[in-house]
């Protein structure tokens, strides 16, 4: 019942979800629990990163009123709290950050009380664009390390190490309470190179850090190099 109330939901509501877009395979369970990650400023990723199933190539123009939309089904969904991510839209000059701190403000008008993850790109960095989200404070606002320094080059093609955490520390110094990031597991990391990023992370002020085994998509993307167990997860 549940599952199919959010399907309608993003059925009628035109949204995008990191769920279907990214293959995820936790679909189902999350949905059948009325849960879903929605994605902003269209389905369609400016990069190319070889972890994950979101489509690249020219996306299509910016659609004005997806705040809206979004925020009427946070309000349909009687949710409490939202997460919401975005694809990489380095072909707008403000790279999405007007659509970014547009939904926000919807998503406050229409749902009093409901608190917010931000799961945002890197915005290359750039100080105003990081402006605009730091000035509408969501409570948590993540950006995903992804992978250790080494990898990143071939993990994410696009992006930079060093510049993914200028981001969080913009963000951090800037005044977001709470800031986030994640790394996934069994790309080929080593140990000593997430003790490493762990204390890049920390540097930058990160509050909060997730840990997640890789899981290949399709047989496109990157294949699995190693299944974490589950004591090394708790350990």
């Amino acid at each position: 019942k549940e599952y199919a109330h959010v399907r309608g939901l993003v059925d009628e509501h035109k949204l995008h979800t990191i769920c279907e877009s990214g293959k995820c395979p936790n679909q189902t369970e999350c949905w059948g629990a009325g849960t879903a990650t929605l994605m902003i400023l269209g389905n369609i990723c400016t990069r190319s990163c070889q972890f994950c199933s979101v489509a690249t190539g020219k996306p299509e123009a910016v659609d004005f009123a997806e705040p809206r939309r979004v925020a009427e089904s946070v309000k349909l969904m009687g949710l409490k709290h939202v997460v919401i991510t975005s694809v990489d839209r380095d072909d707008l000059r403000d790279g999405g950050s007007g659509i970014w701190a547009a939904t926000i403000r919807a998503i406050r008008r229409h749902c009093p009380g409901v608190t917010m993850e931000t799961l945002i790109p890197d915005f290359k960095a750039n100080p105003e664009q990081i402006q605009c989200i730091i000035d509408v404070k969501p409570e948590v606002v993540s950006h995903n390390l992804e992978t250790v320094k080494r990898l990143t080059r071939l993990v994410r093609v696009q992006a930079k190490y060093e510049r993914s955490l200028e981001t969080l520390l913009q963000l951090k110094n800037g005044g977001i309470e709470r800031t986030k990031s994640g790394i996934m597991l069994g790309l080929g990391e080593t140990e000593e190179e997430l003790y490493e990023a762990m204390d890049d992370l920390r540097n930058s002020k990160v509050d909060i850090l997730t840990l997640g085994q890789y899981l290949q998509p399709t047989k496109k993307h990157l294949p699995v190099a190693r299944y974490i167990t589950p004591e090394e997860f708790h350990y």
